[in-house]
């Protein structure tokens, strides 16, 4: 539950301030009439995303055994992949974001409606898609479909609350150290995304050492029991966990989180030529 809450509150918030800041541009400028291409973009966008969760659950009842496993592990190593790009992308964009959505908003607006619909289509469509991706491979990983379901009902809430609030500044919220946090979070869960998808790609037999177990807890932890759905749910624990799953979960963590929270080297202004 706690996995997909973070996941829906993280991009679900992204989408709703996306939009809002393209909103309030459009209404500070005097564009007024093009309020109706900009929803039409972001219904299409939130149509597609939601196209695209549909066609990964289908596609992935209607395979093989075998087949099911494959399709989860490469969908758990795209996805892992694609949140890892996109918390560094937020956290490289954060500060021109505001800017860069308005220009994207003054460019489309000498074009035409199409042009606007198209601009916010592509603005919310990259949120859209990822969450749909992720959040289909995190319930692959989880034991309890129903609260990770739940979860995922109230993170979209909130953040659409939240967004709304913000657009209409009644409330404040420090942005940078939210998604920082938000950030770490879904680091978090994308390890134990990873972790899952190296498990199917041992079980498929194209990794080595499936039972070669760190630990085996599942006689006193059954995977489908409060805690152990609980702790798959945050932090990916599998009650069978393997050697490379531990050794591959370690590794990612360490290495992006370092990177995530590393600061970014100042540059240092450039001196003057002295003259001769």
């Amino acid at each position: 539950m706690l996995s997909t809450f973070i996941i829906a509150l993280r991009e679900g918030l992204e989408a709703s301030l996306i939009v809002g800041i393209l909103v309030a541009y459009i209404y500070k400028t005097g564009r007024n009439s093009y309020l109706k291409p900009l929803w039409t973009g972001v219904s299409l966008a939130i149509f597609a995303s939601l196209g695209l969760g549909a066609f990964l659950s289908f596609t992935s009842v209607s395979l093989s055994d075998r087949g099911q496993e494959l399709f989860a592990g490469v969908t758990s190593f795209i996805a892992v992949g694609l949140v890892t790009w996109m918390v560094f992308w937020m956290k490289r964009t954060a500060r021109t974001l505001r800017s860069n959505l308005h220009g994207k908003v003054d460019a489309a607006a000498g074009t035409g409606p199409i042009a606007i619909a198209a601009a916010a289509f592509v603005a919310v469509i990259r949120e859209g898609l990822e969450t749909s991706l992720f959040v289909y491979s995190n319930f692959q990983s989880v034991a309890d479909t129903t609260s990770s379901a739940v979860g995922l009902i109230l993170g979209f809430a909130l953040s659409i609350t939240l967004g709304y609030l913000i657009y209409k500044s009644a409330i404040k919220l420090d942005l940078s150290k939210f998604f920082t946090y938000t950030g770490v979070a879904l680091i978090i869960v994308a390890a134990g995304v990873l972790s899952y998808g190296v498990h199917e790609f041992q079980e498929l037999g194209f990794l080595p050492g499936p039972d070669a177990f760190v630990w085996d807890v599942t006689s006193f932890i059954a995977k489908d029991s409060i805690l152990g759905a609980s702790l798959s749910g945050t932090i990916g624990f599998d009650t069978t966990t393997s050697w490379l799953q531990l050794g591959i979960y370690i590794a990612y963590l360490s290495a992006v989180l370092s990177a995530y929270l590393s600061k970014s080297p100042k540059k240092e202004p450039q001196k003057a030529p002295v003259s001769s």
